[in-house]
């Protein structure tokens, strides 16, 4: 990813020199375990460590690689020159690449998880915090953008925690079943090497070895991990259409924090444009689109072919750079969002007592009208407050029909607003624990 949405921790596990230094260190402790069996001697095995503190030449290895045209090769010919060549002859014994890469691979992939499990777990704590400052503040509920019925800003808030939290779940879930290693050679049948090295090396690695491998690690597993992704990178998108929508000049019942100097357009002075949930909107399509690939290189031909490579050194940095900045940045969002209570009351209220038709509609129903009438009433009078800004309370007491099955009282009472948020306590309760 461009530097405009990395950053250093998330960027620094794809770079060469952390790539390079798992491969060293893949090797030196199949080494040490191939010592202790005595496959090689243990005076190899410890002249590998030798470069333990040395910093690899990333230019080196290019070089030898231009040559021979393999990654894997150039790395180990670079590591003999620093070594000496008698004492790495065993380096990579019985050992093919993809042992190397794909347990690579996985390192990198367990540690970006990692930064991502922080990181919704910051989010969460701003989540969780915002919902519980606006618990009771009332906004109008929304479905196809219409007006529906009250709900509250911090059940807005708790919603999209839930939702986190159950992202939370899948990323650890994912991160587990990523975490696994293979030293098991050629096809994986341990023909030329044996399975206690895979041992060895994983518990190193604090990676759980590969119950069977081909000559590559399964790549469902990998579809599983970018498919967990693109489905957080979804939630990061719903969330910030949300505030998208909620900064709008019509609607302004939240907006995002606009800071001193700041501009929000080149030609018009007056805008406040919602630029970091829109840009949010944009890197969630970025995950996303790693998403398919990751499947599709899960069909290899027979034991192993190259297909999955160029993919995943693409997506494997660009969608956990992108997630991480990205949830990142939605935190930040979440921590200085701007809530207007009074907007909220105020777009409730455009339409007076409108949204409170359900309950005139059920008490007739009580009373003993017909549903089909009872709504037929009900909406008479409800369209008179859309098409001439009436009161729909008023309205209501207007109209016998409606008056001969419900008393004045009883209409006054289905506007009461706490009618809408007496269970919020109940539903924080599931949300948030006692």
């Amino acid at each position: 990813m461009i530097p405009r949405y990395s950053r250093p921790d998330m960027v620094a596990i794809w770079s060469p020199e952390t790539k390079f230094r798992i491969w060293y260190e893949i090797e030196a402790h199949a080494c040490d375990a191939q010592a202790r069996l005595g496959v090689i001697p243990e005076a190899n095995a410890q002249a590998v460590w030798k470069a333990r503190d040395v910093a690899f030449d990333i230019d080196r290895i290019d070089e030898i690689e231009r040559e021979t045209k393999h990654d894997v090769i150039a790395f180990l010919t670079h590591l003999a020159e620093i070594i000496g060549h008698d004492e790495a002859r065993f380096v990579h014994q019985g050992m093919t690449s993809s042992d190397v890469l794909d347990t690579t691979f996985n390192v990198q992939l367990v540690r970006a998880s990692d930064i991502l499990i922080a990181d919704l777990e910051a989010l969460l704590a701003a989540l969780k915090r915002r919902a519980l400052e606006h618990k009771d503040d009332v906004r109008i509920g929304r479905s196809h953008g219409i007006h529906a019925e009250p709900t509250t800003m911090g059940l807005t808030f708790a919603r999209f925690y839930a939702e986190m939290d159950r992202n939370l779940s899948r990323m650890r879930d994912a991160r587990a079943e990523i975490a696994t290693g293979a030293i098991s050679g050629a096809v994986g049948t341990f023909a030329n090497i044996d399975p206690a090295v895979e041992d060895h090396v994983c518990e190193q690695l604090g990676l759980v070895p590969e119950p069977i491998s081909t000559q590559v690690i399964p790549r469902d597993r990998h579809a599983a991990f970018f498919a967990t992704l693109g489905v957080i990178a979804s939630s990061i998108e719903n969330i910030a259409t949300e505030i998208r929508h909620m900064q709008r000049t019509e609607v302004l019942e939240a907006a995002e924090y606009f800071s001193m100097g700041q501009k929000g357009s080149s030609a018009m002075p007056h805008k406040k444009n919602p630029v970091l949930t829109e840009n949010l909107t944009g890197l969630a399509r970025l995950v996303r689109m790693t998403v398919v690939p990751a499947m599709e290189n899960v069909t290899l031909w027979h034991e192993r072919d190259i297909s999955h490579s160029s993919v995943e050194r693409n997506i494997g940095p660009d969608a956990t750079i992108t997630l991480d900045f990205a949830l990142a940045r939605l935190t930040g969002v979440i921590d200085k969002l701007l809530v207007y209570p009074q907007n909220m009351l105020d777009n409730m209220n455009r339409f007076p007592g409108l949204v409170m038709s359900q309950r005139v509609l059920l008490a007739l129903t009580q009373a003993g009208v017909s549903r089909e009438d009872a709504y037929r009433l009900v909406q008479r009078n409800a369209m008179k407050v859309w098409d001439q800004r009436t009161d729909f309370r008023e309205e209501l007491l207007a109209d016998d029909e409606v008056r001969a099955a419900l008393s004045e009282d009883q209409i006054n009472e289905k506007f009461d607003l706490g009618y809408h948020t007496k269970h919020v306590d109940t539903i924080f309760a599931r949300v948030f624990g006692d």
